[in-house]
């Protein structure tokens, strides 16, 4: 089982952010992070999701995504990004995104815990102090989807 933390976090929405995950097996854990010049929460929430899924090189591994991200637990908890999909994503946000997501997440045995931002999870807290300062960072890369769609 893989255990993966995440948060996301833009400074203005839009505005810079940036993403942090930790992703845990067993003994071994890794951070990851990055930061993009014009984004929104949601996206990095979610993107962060994605990243920490695509860096698991194994595919049909049990994972456990924790997040506090409301927006992300019950599109799938609930559905909603399934029936999203079948309408083509029309009228949501993000699209390029939950494409990417589907992806990925059918590769493996995913379940999401939902968990209370800003309330002291250590692993959420340390996914948040990731995004906070991959957003602070000088000379961002921009966020392709999120320009392209918004230009």
């Amino acid at each position: 089982m893989i255990n993966i933390y995440t948060d996301g976090a833009s400074r203005g929405n839009p505005g810079p952010g940036g993403y942090g995950a930790i992703l845990r097996y067993g003994r071994h854990e890794k951070e990851l992070s990055a930061g993009f010049r014009k984004t929104t929460n949601n996206r990095m929430e979610l993107l962060a999701v994605i990243v920490a899924l695509e860096s698991i090189t194994k595919p049909g591994i049990p994972v456990t995504v924790h997040s506090d991200s409301k927006y992300v637990v019950d599109a799938v908890d609930k559905k909603w990004v399934f029936g999203w999909e079948k309408k083509g994503f029309t009228g949501k946000a993000n699209p390029d995104l939950w494409q990417r997501f589907l992806k990925i997440y059918r590769q493996h045995q995913v379940r999401f815990v939902w968990v209370r931002g800003h309330n002291g999870h250590p692993e959420n807290e340390r996914c948040d102090e990731l995004a906070v300062a991959a957003a602070l960072q000088p000379n961002l890369p921009p966020d392709k989807g999120f320009e392209a769609s918004n230009s």
